[in-house]
């Protein structure tokens, strides 16, 4: 038996945002946020995609979103890689998440909470090894909280999250194990399975329930990853050594650039088919802070009119 990786977006997406996964995110939610209190009872599982009202403002591609009974928005992001300006990204869509609830004439009174909920595969926080970080709106000295303190940054912090099967305590645990490790598994734990919703999730993270085509999108973005993570260290590597003979620091981001670049064509090529040579120039004309956009909003383009609004959108 083979398990497709959480930690991949198209198999994230697929275990916690497709239409049979409702009573799965409510105990993922109440675990994670609620420590496996019973808090959320129902949801509804929206279109994560931000679309912008007002020209110029960035499109955003989150991996889950939903409402919940009480109200409150939560917004899932799974992040494998560690990007320039992450953290400010966060925020920028729990913001625009919480703005974007509102159209010309509604009143403010009308908004409701939002939780932007973050699972990293690396650590976010130095300086303490909470797995899950949970933050609001406080004052500074006092540390009392804000009025309205309407949005909330959860983070999970994968690496940190040191248990073993045996060592599981409570559904949190579980549910974080789940996480992290289904992608190397072989079988259904048996202490996983007494959970109704971790069972189905296996069911659903089963191999054999996929169709060719999610076989396929699966394998790009799994390959995509892992070419990520090799064009980093190749990269940093060749910019120190050019930076070395240089005598300048320039060389290193270069060499990560280009190799950033390549890797883009080539994953932009697997999805969308071959890119006509405007596209291809507009991609190399991005700077640095735009191609790691860029990297993290791919997987949300299904034609090659999308990836071109992207690029007008971004490139000014």
């Amino acid at each position: 038996m083979r398990f497709i990786n959480p930690k991949i977006d198209f198999a994230f997406k697929k275990i916690f945002g497709s239409a049979q996964s409702n009573d799965i995110l409510i105990s993922f939610l109440n675990a994670i946020l609620y420590e496996g209190r019973s808090i959320i009872e129902s949801l509804e599982i929206l279109d994560p995609y931000l679309a912008p009202q007002i020209a110029g403002v960035k499109n955003s591609y989150l991996d889950v979103k939903a409402l919940l009974n009480d109200g409150t928005f939560v917004i899932i992001e799974m992040q494998v890689l560690k990007v320039q300006a992450f953290g400010k990204r966060v925020l920028y869509n729990a913001a625009k998440t919480y703005a974007l609830q509102l159209t010309r004439g509604e009143l403010y009174q009308q908004l409701r909470p939002v939780i932007a909920l973050t699972i990293t595969d690396f650590e976010m926080f130095s300086g303490h090894q909470d797995v899950i970080s949970h933050f609001v709106f406080k004052e500074r000295t006092r540390l009392s909280d804000y009025l309205q303190n309407d949005i909330e940054l959860v983070f999970v912090e994968l690496p940190k999250f040191k248990k073993e099967l045996d060592q599981l305590e409570n559904i949190t645990d579980k549910w974080i194990y789940f996480i992290k490790t289904t992608g190397t598994l072989d079988e259904v734990p048996q202490t996983m399975a007494t959970v109704p919703q971790i069972q189905k999730a296996f069911e659903i993270a089963n191999e054999v329930s996929l169709t060719q085509d999610e076989l396929n999108t699966l394998q790009q973005q799994e390959f995509f990853a892992q070419d990520q993570e090799s064009s980093v260290a190749v990269g940093r590597e060749e910019g120190r050594q050019e930076g070395r003979q240089e005598g300048r620091q320039e060389g290193r981001q270069e060499g990560r650039q280009e190799a950033q670049i390549e890797l883009i064509m080539l994953s932009l090529n697997r999805l969308l088919g071959q890119l006509n040579p405007e596209i291809e120039r507009r991609i190399q004309q991005l700077s640095s802070d735009q191609l790691e956009n860029l990297v993290n909003d791919l997987w949300g383009f299904s034609n090659l009119e999308e990836l071109s609004n992207w690029l007008e959108d971004n490139s000014q």
